[in-house]
């Protein structure tokens, strides 16, 4: 008999692990409370844990321990250093302290629904949740296909869902004069910001951009690498997140002369420090050719932003003030995928589709002249 019932909600499992040397037929014996329809489940966890040749003593790990393995084994040497920080403070500041203890075999949707209904009761928005969800979704994948767990109990449970923030990035009047003020009074942010308001890069994109990746003649910038800084390591290069972040971004005329006149700006400043000086071929370093903090910028287009009245927009509206130009130009939407480095069209069409002039006009239009000539 494979569940046996010694007690109130209480039984025994019985599991076949096989036959020894003798021939004579092994089984192992293990107690488990619940209802039966739980003890059965169980049962058939186990026999299948022994059947594939995975321990059972697996069963005894608790989520903490297997996030511990998770970002161990799968995080730290596949993801990027952030993204493993970004990870495990979530795990640590959410989501093991409400459920770290439960065995990962006995894990269930209800617990995960818990998690996430206290989590908005806490008031973390629908988007936060929606990434924690997604965290321990992707441990459990790991154990699903490490053959520790047979199902992820997090695709039974839906996270909330929530509502995209049309983008209003600023206005063309707003930008030039953050750019005029930036060009009078910090020749090098200048610089910087000006070319990720004409190209829509990342910051961190800009801070990694190397000069043997930028080609002056042709126009072009090549992107290849991120900056960012990590709590572990402090300011840290990576490579994109994605292969459509490496990507070959074209510039105008106007923009090629703002980077000649840095370039000459910096080399004179590298020929008076002489060997103070640390060459790392960066296009934008401090003063002493060191990586610049991504702070340092954020914090100088917050000054100027606010100096030129659009105290609301963060460094990253430059971004966005691109793609919203340059779609409203007449501009395709995959152009601006690729310029953004979008892992596909969807994401910027979901972004900045409420932008484009009049495009579901022009649907209903193509389809009416469609039915008229058919």
């Amino acid at each position: 008999m494979a569940i046996r019932k010694r007690g109130k909600n209480t039984w025994e499992i019985t599991i076949h692990a096989g036959q020894d040397e003798k021939g004579k037929r092994v089984r192992q014996f293990h107690s488990f409370k619940g209802t039966k329809a739980m003890a059965e489940q169980k049962h058939r966890e186990l026999q299948t844990a022994v059947d594939r040749g995975v321990p059972v003593s697996t069963n005894k790990i608790n989520f903490a321990e297997w996030t511990n393995r998770w970002l161990l084994e799968y995080v730290t040497p596949n993801l990027r250093q952030m993204t493993k920080e970004r990870y495990e403070r979530a795990m640590r500041k959410h989501v093991i302290p409400e459920i770290g203890h439960i065995k990962l075999t006995n894990l269930t949707p209800r617990h995960i629904q818990s998690l996430q209904a206290k989590l908005a009761d806490n008031g973390m928005s629908p988007a936060g949740i929606d990434l924690i969800h997604n965290i321990i979704s992707s441990c459990l994948k790991y154990a699903l296909r490490m053959e520790v767990i047979w199902r992820n109990p997090a695709q039974a449970v839906t996270p909330p869902r929530h509502e995209r923030t049309e983008i209003e990035p600023p206005d063309i009047a707003g930008v030039k004069k953050v750019l005029s003020l930036a060009k009078e009074t910090d020749p090098i942010s200048h610089a910087c910001l000006h070319l990720i308001a004409y190209t829509g890069i990342r910051r961190g994109e800009a801070l990694a951009l190397q000069w043997q990746n930028v080609d002056l003649e042709n126009g072009t910038i090549s992107i290849v690498r991120t900056l960012g800084r990590s709590v572990e390591k402090g300011l840290l290069f990576e490579k994109p997140k994605t292969n459509s972040g490496r990507r070959v971004i074209d510039l105008d005329d106007g923009t090629v002369s703002v980077l000649r006149a840095h370039q000459g700006h910096q080399l004179l400043n590298k020929s008076q420090l002489e060997d103070a000086y640390e060459d790392n071929d960066l296009v934008f370093a401090n003063a002493l050719g060191q990586p610049m903090n991504p702070m340092m910028i954020t914090r100088t287009f917050k000054r100027l932003a606010k100096e030129c009245g659009l105290k609301d927009h963060k460094l990253h509206s430059l971004r966005h003030f691109h793609a919203s130009v340059t779609l409203q130009s007449g501009q395709s939407l995959l152009l601006i995928s690729k310029r953004l480095g979008h892992a596909g069209i969807a994401t910027t069409a979901d972004i900045y589709g409420h932008i484009l002039p009049g495009w579901q006009k022009e649907a209903a239009n193509a389809f009416a002249r469609a039915m008229e000539e058919g």
